[in-house]
C-alpha cells in the first residue's frame, strides 16, 4: 500500500498484517530503550489542521521510535491562517522532502484529495478527516480487543453515542466487520446518520437491551462542538439514557471490555468510576496506539529496509553471571 486513508481499504489479510506487525512492535513499550533504526533518514510530517493531543503525540512517538525525523505542523500560527491553500502547503512539504504526511483536517476527504493529487509523492496517512474516518484509531481498537479476546470472529461490539459526528464509529464498523465481528450502533435516532441501514451493522435505541450480550462496549464522545442544533433534550437526559455507569457496567458479561477513543466527557457518556475501573482498557488503548501507528509507518515506508525481527533486540537477562 502507498497510503492509509480508510479502514475500508484494508482487506482481512492486510488488516491482520498491520495488527501482527503492531504485536511485535508492542514489545518495545516494555523495554528500557524504546527505539529502532528502521526509518532512519526518513521524514514524517504531522500536518494537523485541527486540535489534537492523543493522535498527534501518538504519531510523533511512533515515528521517533522508528528513528524517523519528525516535523510537526499546526494550522494555528501558520500560513494557513493567512489563507494558504492545502495545495500550497503540500507543495511546501514536498519541497522539504517529506516521506510521509499524517493529515488531520476538518474537511471530510482532505487526505484523499492530497493522496490523489500530484502535489506530493509522500505516503499519506489519514489521522481523522471531518466526520468521515479515522482508520488508525479503528486499528488500535481492534488491536486492543484482540489482545484481550483473541480472534474477533463472532465477537459482539456495541458502539454507543454520537455516531452521527464520529469518524471513529465509521472506521470501526468497516474494520471490525472485515475481521468478522458483529457490530451494533446504539444511539438516539437524532445521532444516527442518514443511510445507516446500509452499513454492515445493526442499530438499537436501547442500551440496556444490548449490554448483556456484548463483548466490547465502546463509548463515543458527544461532540458538542460539531452540533448546531438540539440533538437531545439535555446532557442529563442523554446520560440517563445512553451513559455508561456502574449499574449498567454490572450488566455486562464478566469478560467484556469498556473502551473509549478519548477525550472523555466524564459524567456524560461515561462515569468516572467506570472509566477508571478494571474493566476499562482506555489507557491501554493509548499505549497500543503507538504500536499500531509504528506498524502503519513501518509497512508504508520501510520498503527494502530491515525486517522487524532484525531490529527488535532480544530480551537479555539482567542477572549477573
Amino acid at each position: 500500500m502507498k497510503h492509509l486513508l480508510s479502514a475500508g481499504d484494508l482487506d482481512r489479510d492486510e488488516a491482520l498484517l498491520v495488527l501482527d506487525t503492531a504485536e511485535k512492535l508492542r514489545e518495545l513499550a516494555d523495554r528500557p530503550i524504546k527505539k529502532l533504526p528502521t526509518l532512519r533518514g526518513r521524514t514524517v510530517v504531522n500536518l494537523f489542521f485541527e486540535d489534537s493531543t492523543r493522535t498527534r503525540i501518538s504519531f510523533e512517538a511512533a515515528a521517533k521510535r522508528l528513528s524517523a525525523d519528525v516535523i510537526n505542523f499546526s494550522a494555528k500560527g501558520s500560513s494557513v491562517e493567512k489563507g494558504e491553500s492545502l495545495k500550497d502547503t503540500a507543495l511546501t512539504l514536498a519541497a522539504m522532502g517529506a516521506d510521509a504526511v499524517v493529515v488531520r483536517h476538518p474537511a471530510s476527504g482532505a487526505p484523499h484529495r492530497l493522496a490523489a493529487s500530484d502535489w506530493i509523492s509522500a505516503s499519506v496517512l489519514n489521522a481523522g478527516d471531518g466526520t468521515h474516518e479515522h482508520p488508525t484509531q479503528a486499528l488500535l481498537d481492534a488491536f486492543t480487543m484482540r489482545r484481550h479476546l483473541g480472534d474477533l470472529d463472532g465477537r459482539r461490539v456495541a458502539i454507543v453515542g454520537d455516531v452521527l459526528h464520529s469518524r471513529v464509529a465509521r472506521s470501526n464498523v468497516l474494520l471490525l466487520q472485515t475481521l468478522g465481528a458483529d457490530i451494533t450502533l446504539v444511539a438516539p435516532p437524532t445521532l444516527l446518520p442518514v443511510g445507516v441501514e446500509q452499513w454492515s451493522c445493526s442499530t438499537s435505541y436501547d442500551l440496556d437491551a444490548v449490554l448483556p450480550k456484548t463483548d466490547v462496549v465502546m463509548m463515543l464522545r458527544v461532540q458538542r462542538e460539531r452540533m448546531n442544533a438540539a440533538f437531545f433534550p439535555s446532557a442529563r437526559e442523554y446520560s440517563r439514557r445512553y451513559g455508561l455507569d456502574a449499574s449498567r457496567m454490572a450488566s455486562l458479561p464478566e469478560h467484556a471490555l469498556v473502551m473509549h477513543p478519548g477525550p472523555m466527557n466524564r459524567g456524560m457518556e461515561i462515569s468516572a468510576d467506570v472509566a477508571d475501573s478494571t474493566r476499562s482498557v482506555i489507557v491501554e488503548q493509548v499505549t497500543n496506539g503507538v504500536a499500531v501507528r509504528m506498524a502503519a509507518l513501518y509497512l508504508l515506508l520501510a520498503g527494502a529496509g530491515p525486517a522487524i525481527d532484525d531490529t527488535v533486540p532480544e530480551q537479555r537477562s539482567r542477572e549477573t553471571p
